[in-house]
């Protein structure tokens, strides 16, 4: 038989979701896990908006909507991004999609020619590097440091551009790192992206999951940097509404078109009814997302503060999403049960295996010195899943 795509067989699977299986099929065979790998909130969506789908499925009308999304829905998002983002944007600059994935997608899809090189600060979503590939762009990663809690310097932007830089990506508040953007950081990214006539991706998936900073976002700062910005952003993670699948960007109308002409072959609308709850979800009661946020706050104050008494690991605090990236360098090249800890891939296996702790290798956020820990599970799971890794810490350090 003739060979399969040459591309898309070089595309890599998540290696978060490969974490995250293995350790649901050991908890299945009955072994004691405790999972730190989650990416998205333990939550239940909010009740008004359960009630809200419920009832459109009654109502009927249940059919194909615009492929970019309903009207309503556009309406309620030029709102929100006024209300909160201070954006002024109209129905026609608004796609809706399958999820905020589904937007960069598009965004990639819509900007890149072949090699056409995109500037991805790390550590970086998992996704990020695959999508430019998957847009026949080239990933250029530029590294941050923990010293300035893992944001990236102008000066290292810099020296990253060529003539067929075509894009950045800006991923505020981070994942993985809990990293927020300040005002004047942003400017001067976006300053950075004038000077080199550079498209700005800006993902805010976590911007209502925020915790003694203020969000920003760098659309709202100029209009020079808003006109080259496409900014990310859905419902999944401020409304816990991950499986609903609705995300959707805001960007200038010639882009927008072909976004939307891109996601009508390729999808056709979001799910229907996922989209008349997210016009509930924008419009109604915002008290949850609040309670959610305490919540989240509550835990990472205490993940902080208790892994900086774990003998041997260390981390910068974060100010923003569900997430903490821990240092782990220390074990690196260490024998421990007959393994070699080579990298973090292996740290994060010899912790489940050991400890029954299941965690995130940095590695697959191009962080290889670092395990990402998600505190979008229970106090009681974060205190036993700690007390795990302390105890593993303290005997092989």
């Amino acid at each position: 038989m003739k060979s399969l795509s040459t591309k898309n067989c070089g595309i890599s699977a998540s290696m978060t979701l490969a974490i995250t299986a293995k350790a649901k099929q050991l908890k299945e065979s009955g072994v004691d896990v405790v999972s730190f790998s989650a990416g998205e909130p333990d939550f239940n969506t909010p009740e008004y908006i359960r009630t809200a789908a419920i009832n459109r499925i009654e109502k009927g009308g249940n059919g194909y909507t615009a492929a970019s999304g309903l009207p309503e829905l556009k309406t309620a998002i030029c709102a929100k991004l006024k209300r909160d983002n201070a954006l002024d944007y109209k129905q026609e600059n608004i796609v809706v999609s399958s999820g905020a994935k589904h937007s960069l997608f598009n965004s990639l899809q819509a900007l890149l020619n072949p090699g056409d090189e995109v500037i991805i600060p790390s550590p970086y979503w998992v996704s990020y590097y695959e999508l430019v590939k998957m847009a026949d762009g080239v990933p250029v990663l530029v590294e941050s440091d923990a010293a300035n809690k893992f944001k990236v310097k102008t000066a290292d932007l810099e020296s990253a551009v060529t003539e067929k830089t075509k894009a950045i990506i800006i991923n505020s508040p981070n994942n993985p790192t809990g990293t927020v953007y300040s005002k004047d950081e942003l400017t001067e990214i976006g300053e950075f992206a004038v000077r080199h006539d550079l498209y700005i991706i800006s993902d805010e998936i976590y911007e209502k999951l925020i915790y003694g900073e203020k969000h920003y976002s760098v659309a709202a700062l100029s209009e020079a940097y808003k006109e080259r910005t496409i900014v990310i952003n859905g419902l999944s993670k401020a409304y816990a509404m991950t499986g609903w699948r609705i995300g959707y960007t805001a960007s200038s109308v010639e882009i927008a078109k072909v976004m939307g002409n891109i996601q009508s072959h390729a999808t056709s609308n979001p799910n229907t009814i996922a989209q008349y709850a997210s016009i509930e979800a924008l419009n109604g009661d915002q008290s949850p997302i609040e309670e959610m946020r305490k919540a989240f706050d509550e835990r990472r104050q205490y993940m902080v503060e208790t892994i900086k008494s774990i003998p041997a690991v260390s981390c910068v605090e974060p100010d923003g999403a569900f997430y903490v990236m821990v240092d782990i360098s220390h074990f690196k090249g260490m024998t421990i049960e007959g393994k070699e800890v080579k990298d973090s891939v292996e740290f994060a296996s010899v912790l489940l295996e050991t400890s029954n702790v299941a965690v995130i290798p940095g590695i697959a956020f191009g962080a290889d010195d670092y395990i990402r820990l998600s505190y979008a599970t229970s106090m009681e799971n974060i205190k036993e899943g700690l007390s795990r890794i302390n105890n593993f810490c303290d005997k092989y350090k």
